[in-house]
């Protein structure tokens, strides 16, 4: 059973499993409860559509994970909700074969997402989650939201009881500090790369751009302008704070860091490991695929072949110190190399931050029921292998729990955001929520063993001896 669109707001009927944000992997999870016939879910969201990074949605840019990392293949492939199904629903399908795409546009999953999210009976838009409480009495969470109209605005306001929560509430553009009150002004271009397609003809018309950052975003943006702009006049600086323009890690072995037993290896390490491990993780997720370093390098070579060099600058291990506005319509930069521990100053017309995204605080949300959070040396959730926020015996012990998506990296480590993962981490908040089997998984999934001693089989999320397993006596769904 799933809700509807028209689901009353005042519902007195707790569902067993309401997930808020609507982000991919929540929509992965909404997809596959489509499937679990004896499960009542409902997922609210207060974008009045689906959007999955907007700003980033260049005509040659692909995703950096195959198409098998949808939102369902990698735990139930027979399901409606394929990638391949949509492109069947849309007689795409030989097109699709014979292009022999392993890596597909961004903006081709962005419409897919846009697919599911609109045929899901279950999804919810226009419903922003105001704030969650513990209803004691009822042993369910009470969920207040506020259903907007097309204009944003306050429409009606209700109350949604269930279960089991499942926050994916995703992540939020980073401005490092000293560049936000730049950010905040209209006055210069000061742009997130999140933002870059709509302010991009400003920027195209900017006499000096500067990039900051080097990940994939900003590795796009940089060839973006670069293509854009004509030889020998480029007037482009890129800068990072990582010690080189790196290629994603992106060898078979190494990718078994992206898996379920990785995963695993990962949550049973020590806290103050952990910490110290996923810094230096970077190259797994904060670097740039092959495809796309490559275009740059060969661009950059390309406007070599009349001599001369072109007018672009590529420096990274470069820190913004400070920031400022320099007249009109210029913005000085403060540096700093940390190699060379050298300072220097740079004068430009537009700066695209491509400097990634920080996971939404929780804080707010769940202040009502902060008293029951168990908390780590660092003040952060503590969260059990089945992606669950470690939550008070007065609670846990009733069978209720909330799960997180895309806020455990601290404990789950650099898959926690990872698409490939979506669909198994979903699969696993199912199988503990309903206590049951809906969707078996796999006892191994990679040929690295990550620690001595590990073992190669896990315990099932759904046994009595497991930690996703539901306390004894508590209601199934």
């Amino acid at each position: 059973m799933t809700a509807t669109d028209d689901h009353d707001p005042h519902r007195d009927q707790p569902f067993d499993l309401l997930g808020i944000g609507i982000g991919p992997c929540n929509l992965s999870l909404a997809a596959l409860a489509d499937g679990v016939p004896y499960l009542s879910a409902a997922f609210y969201e207060q974008e009045r559509s689906f959007r999955w990074h907007p700003g980033l949605l260049l005509d040659d840019a692909t995703l950096q994970v195959p198409f098998l990392a949808d939102l369902v293949s990698l735990v139930d492939p027979t399901s409606r909700w394929s990638y391949l199904n949509y492109l069947r629903t849309r007689e795409r399908l030989f097109p699709f074969y014979f292009a022999e795409r392993f890596h597909t546009h961004r903006a081709e999953y962005d419409a897919y997402c846009r697919w599911v999210a609109e045929s899901l009976p279950s999804t919810c838009f226009g419903h922003q989650v105001d704030t969650v409480r513990w209803n004691p009495g009822r042993a369910v969470f009470e969920v207040d939201h506020t259903r907007l109209d097309a204009d944003g605005q306050a429409e009606a306001l209700g109350r949604t009881y269930a279960r089991n929560l499942v926050l994916g509430v995703g992540s939020a553009p980073y401005v490092p500090e000293p560049l936000r009150p730049l950010a905040e002004s209209p006055a210069v271009p000061v742009v997130h790369s999140a933002h870059y397609l709509e302010h991009r003809d400003r920027l195209l018309a900017a006499e000096h751009v500067t990039v900051v950052g080097s990940g994939q975003s900003g590795a796009e943006v940089f060839l973006d302008l670069l293509r854009a702009r004509p030889a020998g006049r480029e007037r482009l600086t890129w800068i990072a704070r990582s010690p080189s323009f790196a290629p994603m890690e992106y060898s078979k072995l190494g990718l078994e860091q992206f898996t379920p037993d990785y995963t695993r290896f990962f949550h049973g390490l020590a806290e103050p490991v952990r910490d110290n491990l996923l810094p230096r993780q970077w190259q797994l997720h904060r670097a740039i695929d092959h495809g796309t370093i490559g275009a740059v390098h060969d661009e950059l070579y390309r406007r070599t072949l009349g001599g001369g060099w072109p007018d672009a600058v590529l420096t990274p291990g470069v820190t913004v110190r400070t920031a400022g506005r320099m007249g009109i319509g210029a913005v000085e930069l403060h540096l700093e190399h940390e190699q060379q521990g050298t300072r220097s100053r740079l004068v430009t017309n537009a700066v695209v931050l491509a400097t990634g995204y920080r996971e939404r605080s929780l804080d707010a949300l769940l202040a009502p029921i902060d008293p029951y959070i168990r908390r780590d040396a660092s003040g952060r959730p503590r969260i059990d292998e089945c992606h669950r926020l470690e939550l008070d015996p007065v609670v846990a012990g009733t069978g209720a729990a909330v799960h997180v998506q895309n806020a455990e990296r601290h404990t789950h480590g650099v898959g926690a955001p990872d698409l490939g993962l979506a669909a198994w981490r979903s699969a696993v908040v199912l199988n503990a929520v309903t206590g049951k089997e809906p969707y078996p998984l796999p006892s191994r999934t990679a040929f690295t063993t990550f620690g001595l001693g590990a073992a190669t089989e896990p315990v099932s999320p759904w046994t009595a001896t497991s930690p996703c397993a539901r306390p004894a006596g508590t209601r199934g769904s």
